[in-house]
C-alpha cells in the first residue's frame, strides 16, 4: 500500500515541547491520535530512549503508521482506540504514568485526501465522515434521520454556523423528496440556504456544516471532554501534554482543561498555601501558540492550529 504524502504539522516545535520529558530510559510517549505516525517518527529519532504508545481509531492510519514505523517496531506499541480509552490502554499496558502525552485533532492529511471518505466539501463523495469506519452512524444518516431541531442544534455548536436553522431546514424538505447520500448534493442545498451576502466571505459554505457532522459522527468534543483529563491524571511529575487544536471548540476544551490544573485549589484569602493545595499543572504556552507565516507557507494545514502544552509539577492530592 502506497504510503500517502504526509508532513506533520508543527513538527519540530511539537518534538521540541515534548522532548525534555523524554530523556530518561524506558519514558513513554502516548501519541493519542497518531494518523500516519509523522509526529511519532520524529519524537522516537530525536529521543532515543523513549517509546511511543499510538492510539488510533482508524484501522487504515495504524496499518499505515506501522509501516512506517517499521525501523522503530522495538519502541512502538500501537492500539486501535479512540483516545478517551487511554486508560484502559494503560491499564492494559502495565503502564500507571508516562512521560508525556500528544493529542494532534481533527481530521488527518489522510482522511482529507480520500474522497471515499466524504469529509472534504471540495469533492462529491459518499457522506461517511466516520474516522473508523468499522462503526457508527453515518453523516448520511443523521442527515436523514434527525430532526430539524437536532440537526439546527449541531449545525449552530459544532459548526457555529449562523443559519443553522434555515439549512436545518432544507436538509429536512430535500430528504423528503430523496436521503441524502451524496456530498456534492448537500455542498449545494447549503449553498441555497445561506443568504447571498454571506456566501461571499468565510471560504466555503459549507465548511461550517461539514464540520459540524464530522463532530457529532465521531462525538469528538465528548470523547475530548473525557481525554484531556485522563490524559493530564496519566502523566508523572516531570511529564508533558501537548494539544493540538484546529477549531475554536477543541481549544476551549483545551484551554480549560490545562488551566483548571495550573492554579491552585486553596481559597484565595489565605495567607500561606497548605501542603496538597499547590497547581498539579506549569503551563509550558501561557496562550495558544499559533504557527509562523513560514510554517504556513510549508504546510498550509498548520494556518488554523492552536497549540497548548503543560508539564506535571506535582503528583495530584
Amino acid at each position: 500500500m502506497t504510503m500517502p504524502r504526509h508532513v506533520p504539522v508543527l513538527l519540530d516545535r511539537v518534538v521540541a515541547l515534548v522532548a525534555p520529558a523524554l530523556d530518561a530510559a524506558g519514558s513513554v510517549l502516548v501519541d493519542a491520535t497518531l494518523g500516519l505516525g509523522g509526529h511519532t517518527e520524529a519524537i522516537l529519532t530525536k529521543c532515543p530512549n523513549a517509546r511511543v504508545v499510538g492510539l488510533d481509531r482508524d484501522p487504515l492510519a495504524l496499518e499505515l503508521a506501522a509501516a512506517r514505523l517499521a525501523g522503530f517496531a522495538d519502541r512502538t506499541t500501537l492500539v486501535h482506540a479512540v483516545y478517551d480509552e487511554l486508560p484502559r490502554v494503560l491499564a492494559d499496558l502495565g503502564m500507571p504514568r508516562v512521560q508525556g502525552v500528544l493529542f494532534d485533532l481533527g481530521v488527518s492529511s489522510m482522511q482529507l485526501d480520500e474522497p471515499a471518505r466524504g469529509f472534504a466539501y471540495a469533492q462529491d463523495a459518499p457522506l461517511d465522515m466516520r474516522m473508523d469506519s468499522t462503526r457508527g452512524i453515518t453523516a448520511a444518516e443523521v442527515l436523514n434521520t434527525y430532526s430539524v431541531k437536532e440537526l439546527s442544534r449541531i449545525f449552530a455548536k459544532y459548526g457555529e454556523e449562523r443559519f443553522a436553522r434555515r439549512i436545518a431546514e432544507s436538509v429536512v424538505r430535500a430528504r423528503r423528496r430523496e436521503p441524502f447520500h451524496s456530498s456534492a448534493r448537500l455542498v449545494e442545498l447549503i449553498r441555497a440556504a445561506i443568504p447571498a451576502p454571506a456566501r461571499r466571505t468565510g471560504g466555503n459554505p459549507a465548511k461550517r456544516t461539514f464540520q459540524a457532522l464530522r463532530i457529532e459522527v465521531n462525538e469528538e468534543l465528548a470523547v475530548l471532554e473525557r481525554a484531556l483529563p485522563a490524559a493530564i491524571s496519566a502523566l508523572a511529575v516531570g511529564g508533558r501534554i501537548v494539544v493540538m487544536s484546529y477549531q475554536s471548540l477543541e481549544d476551549r476544551l483545551a484551554k480549560q482543561a490545562l488551566a483548571s490544573k495550573a492554579v491552585s485549589t486553596a481559597p484565595v484569602d489565605l495567607p500561606v498555601l497548605p501542603a496538597g493545595h499547590e497547581p498539579e499543572l506549569r503551563l509550558l504556552t501561557r496562550r495558544a501558540q499559533v504557527a509562523t507565516p513560514e510554517e504556513i507557507s510549508a504546510n498550509p494545514r498548520a494556518q488554523s492550529v492552536r497549540v497548548r502544552a503543560a508539564e506535571r509539577i506535582r503528583e495530584a492530592a
